[in-house]
């Protein structure tokens, strides 16, 4: 049974990693629910993040290598529309590298909580449908600039905060930039990559240190793979969901999920 367990924590990380509603937030609460009997699960958390990243890389590769390209090239003088996303990424990123560096430990010893994660839902989720409505949705990434790209910069930070989602609070930064919603999803997930990298580099010292039986190692490794395909998947369908669908459905999802955290703290099953 606990092997099935690892397959859903590794499957609901990947999916949830790239969609709006928070991967964070549902491991607390699968951590909450399930108890896989971990030594420490918060390598264990780091690991399937990990997973995610390597899904996304892998999807991205050949943006990633003219990102590279055109970013390396673009201090020799060279300009082109990826050299000038790269560097907006890497703007971007500063906001949340500093909030982490700064508060991670913190938020994660005192927000690390189910009824935090609820509250965030609730919240995003309102975000969501207000911005659906007022945001004029007509820009290409090509039309990004760097104050734009800086305010979804900052909006990313707030997503240290379980419940929040990286991904849903840059999203909708992006909608409230101008962005179409296929491009604010397709810059969400580019930047991703360097945010979900570092945050999990600094803490893979914890996974060796976890210190996991053969069990627990085995677990971890089904887990992962299953985030690795999950993520895959996820990226592929969201991204060709946005081109054409409001992302209210993920809104909706958001608050009925807290409704359902919240009435389980209230009323624990036996």
């Amino acid at each position: 049974m606990d092997y099935i367990y690892a397959v859903i924590f590794g499957v609901i990380q990947g999916i949830t990693e790239f969609l709006p509603i928070s991967s964070s937030g549902h491991l607390v609460i699968l951590h909450k629910f399930i108890d896989l009997s971990l030594k420490n699960e918060l390598a264990f958390d780091v690991a399937l993040h990990l997973a995610a990243v390597l899904a996304v890389v892998w999807f991205f590769r050949e943006d990633i290598l003219r990102l590279l390209k055109s970013w390396l090239k673009s201090f020799a003088g060279y300009r082109d529309e990826f050299s000038k996303l790269s560097w907006l990424i890497i703007l971007a990123t500063v906001p949340a590298a500093l909030a982490g560096w700064l508060f991670g430990d913190i938020i994660e010893s005192v927000f690390r909580s189910p009824i935090v994660v609820a509250v965030m839902l609730i919240v995003v989720g309102a975000l969501f449908i207000v911005l659906e409505k007022v945001s004029r949705k007509t820009d290409e990434l090509k039309n990004l600039n760097w104050n734009k790209s800086l305010i979804i910069g900052f909006a990313q930070a707030i997503a240290l905060i379980p419940g929040t989602s990286r991904s849903g609070i840059t999203i909708i930064a992006g909608l409230f930039a101008g962005l179409k919603r296929e491009a604010a999803v397709r810059f969400s997930m580019l930047l991703s990559i360097p945010v979900i990298l570092g945050a999990s580099i600094t803490k893979i010292p914890q996974i060796f240190k976890a210190d996991f039986g053969d069990k627990e190692f085995a677990l971890l490794a089904v887990a992962f793979f299953a985030a690795f395909i999950s993520g895959l998947v996820a990226i592929k369908y969201f991204l060709k969901f946005a081109k054409e669908h409001s992302l209210n459905v993920f809104a909706f999802y958001r608050i009925a999920l807290a409704v359902l955290i919240i009435i389980l703290l209230l009323f624990p099953p036996l």
